[in-house]
């Protein structure tokens, strides 16, 4: 007899029954607590965007030079395993930040969120940055009660990647292709990857910029207004 749950088939195997059953309940709760977020965020009038790439595709640097130069006041949540370099870099640039240290996680999650935004305490009216973890796979999987999703690609990772991680690109808002300036030095097809996107999210705007020198950096800031 199954000690499990006492069928008579002794060999019967429930633990993938028990570890998809854990998935569920957890993407459930992760589910309340983005729409709970996503309330709270309203009842403030708060726009929280959370900007999503691979480590290394220029988050950091799109968020210091937007907070310099968009004229507007900006709070930061700033997601990693470990240090607080990336909040400190964007204290710098002039905005409000926090840190949240993930460990081993591999994403930011809605509670984990909800924490950063009561220590924050944005004003009504203003726009909350999530830089999430950098990575292309677990952070699409995640609600944090967000408005939009902004999804970087700098042009060293190659045109393919809207192929390779498809739900990444399906849930953005807005497609950034950053290191613009790099074009002509690496080996991407600006063709290939905006047949990609649009395969992907046909509905996502796309932009190119250089968030290290600038280029392109006004529609982004058009696109925040």
């Amino acid at each position: 007899m199954c000690t499990t749950c006492g069928c008579e088939e002794a060999t019967h195997d429930h633990r993938h029954e028990h570890v998809l059953d854990l998935e569920i309940d957890v993407l459930a709760k992760s589910k309340r607590y983005a729409a709970d977020n996503r309330k709270w965020l309203a009842e403030r009038g708060i726009r929280m965007i959370n900007v999503m790439s691979s480590p290394g595709a220029g988050k950091t640097t799109l968020l210091e030079r937007t907070i310099r130069e968009a004229k507007k006041e900006f709070f930061v949540i700033e997601g990693d395993q470990a240090t607080a370099l990336d909040a400190e870099r964007v204290k710098a640039a002039g905005a409000r930040s926090i840190q949240i240290n993930t460990g081993a996680g591999c994403h930011l999650d809605p509670h984990m969120v909800r924490h950063a935004l009561e220590d924050l305490d944005p004003p009504r009216g203003s726009v909350v940055f999530v830089e999430n973890v950098g990575n292309l796979v677990c952070p699409a999987l995640f609600d944090l009660g967000e408005a939009e999703r902004v999804v970087l690609l700098s042009t060293p990772e190659g045109d393919d990647k809207p192929l390779k991680y498809p739900h990444m690109f399906q849930t953005a808002s807005l497609v950034l292709l950053n290191k613009i300036d790099l074009l002509e030095h690496v080996p991407f097809s600006l063709e290939n990857f905006t047949l990609a996107v649009a395969k992907q999210s046909p509905r996502a705007t796309v932009m190119h910029v250089s968030a290290w020198k600038g280029q392109g950096m006004g529609d982004f800031y058009g696109w925040l207004s």
